[in-house]
This record gives C-alpha cells, sequence and structure tokens, in this order.
C-alpha cells in the first residue's frame, strides 16, 4: 500500500520514525474498518501492505496493547496466540527487523502460556485478566517475561527507527 506524505508533513527524526510510518497505517486501517462490516476487510487490509508495512504494523498492535501493564502483557499476548495467524505475524515482524532478543521472548511466553494450557484458538478462549493474579507460578513467571520486555523494548524501537530510516520506501512515499 503505498501512503504518501508530503515532505513538509514529515519529521525524519528517527526516534519517531515507527511512529511517524505506523500513523497513516493504522488511520488508513481505522477508516476502512469503519466503512466496511466485510469480515475480510482485515486480512485485505493486511495484505494489501508491503512486507515492512506488515511487521510495522504487526509490531504497533501488538507493542501498544503488552506495554500498559504486566496483565496487559499477559492477556493480549494469550489474545494473539490464540489466533495463529495474528501470532505468527507478530513472531515474523521481529523476524523482519532481525530482533532476536525479542524473538526469544515471545518464544518464552508462548513456551508459558502452552505449560499453563492456553487455548491455542479463540474457539474457546476465556481467558481473564484475573487469571493471572489466581495463579503464582503463572504470575512469577510473566513478571519476569515483563521486565525483560521492559529491558528491551527501547532498543528493538531504536532497531527498527533504524531499519526504517535505511529503507523508507519500504513504509511510506514521500512527495515534494
Amino acid at each position: 500500500m503505498i501512503i504518501k506524505v508530503k515532505e513538509e508533513d514529515f519529521d525524519f527524526n528517527c526516534s519517531t520514525l515507527c511512529e511517524r510510518c505506523f500513523e497513516p497505517l493504522i488511520n488508513n486501517f481505522k477508516v476502512r474498518m469503519s466503512d466496511e462490516a466485510n469480515i475480510g476487510v482485515k486480512e485485505h487490509f493486511y495484505e494489501g501492505l508491503t512486507e515492512g508495512q506488515r511487521a510495522l504494523f504487526m509490531f504497533n498492535v501488538y507493542y501498544t496493547h503488552i506495554s500498559e501493564s504486566l496483565i496487559e502483557f499477559y492477556w493480549w499476548s494469550a489474545y494473539f496466540m490464540a489466533q495463529p495467524k495474528s501470532w505468527t505475524a507478530i513472531k515474523a515482524c521481529f523476524k523482519y527487523f532481525d530482533d532476536e532478543p525479542f524473538i526469544l521472548l515471545l518464544e518464552r511466553i508462548e513456551q508459558e502460556l502452552k505449560r499453563h494450557n492456553h487455548p491455542i484458538t479463540l474457539e474457546n478462549f476465556s481467558i481473564t485478566r484475573d487469571e493471572l493474579n489466581h495463579n503464582k507460578e503463572l504470575h512469577a513467571s510473566f513478571e519476569l517475561l515483563y521486565v525483560i520486555f521492559e529491558n528491551i523494548y527501547p532498543t528493538t524501537i531504536e532497531k527498527i527507527n533504524n531499519f526504517i530510516e535505511k529503507n523508507l520506501q519500504e513504509f511510506i512515499q514521500i512527495e515534494n
């Protein structure tokens, strides 16, 4: 999907490229979701993105939700893992950005969720946010995983910003 941005409207500050390139994507997505009631709209939108846009989109969708708190980190990870296409796309985005520490974190999250018999489809998904408070072992493991997340995400964002800076044409088209 070609996202055209006027040069004067675009801030080339490397520390915000991830956000600046995601904004037009999410705005376009929201417009499409409000205009169309078709169930395949999400998949059709996603398929129309470049590989870089897909990676950026999935990173932001996942990161925005999990960064709120430990409980949100847990619940949204469980929710996305119960959607095999989404979970695969999340893992693929970190491979695209060559972020080995985050890939390892996702593998550990997946192992913990599977170890605690979390669903791998939405069909029987009944996980609540309270579940983390009712299972001390699960809580302890996710506390550790969340600390890892908090330690690695600044480097992840820096890595994504640097990647976008070097491959801007994969994300947006600057117009004069």
